[in-house]
């Protein structure tokens, strides 16, 4: 007959509670490495958008260069509706600040109760006397 010892059992204790904080830290690291990559992919599309924007300038022959409101909101939506991004675009005379939200669903922190995080991105260009 065997004897029971008192630290029987001890070990899987130990391995399940390792087991869940290397889950933890795996969950961590995807997560947040697509939350890097989104973000990057959000200032991406914000950049490129306050770029085409800022192409749309009007009075450059009467001396005094300003963004086109209404053409630049134009090209801006085109540029959302074509790569499936949303936001806002705002002028300022020269200036265009172009806003990128976006969604990130999780994938293994979902299981720890966080389903998706919300990210947004402002970038701006301005026409510059040459």
């Amino acid at each position: 007959m065997r004897v029971k010892s008192r630290d029987e059992g001890m070990v899987s204790a130990f391995v399940v509670a390792i087991a869940l904080a290397l889950f933890v830290a795996s969950g961590l690291a995807l997560d947040s490495g697509r939350l890097i990559a989104a973000r990057v992919d959000a200032a991406d599309h914000a950049e490129n958008a306050a770029r085409l924007a800022a192409q749309e300038v009007v009075g450059i022959r009467a001396g005094n260069p300003v963004i086109d409101p209404t053409r630049g909101r134009r090209v801006v939506e085109q540029y959302f509706a074509t790569h499936d991004v949303s936001g806002e675009v705002r002028f300022d005379g020269r200036l265009v600040t172009v806003e990128v939200h976006s969604v990130v669903d999780m994938t293994i922190l979902r299981l720890a109760g966080v389903p998706a995080k919300e990210l947004s991105v402002t970038r701006s260009a301005e026409i510059t006397d040459a």
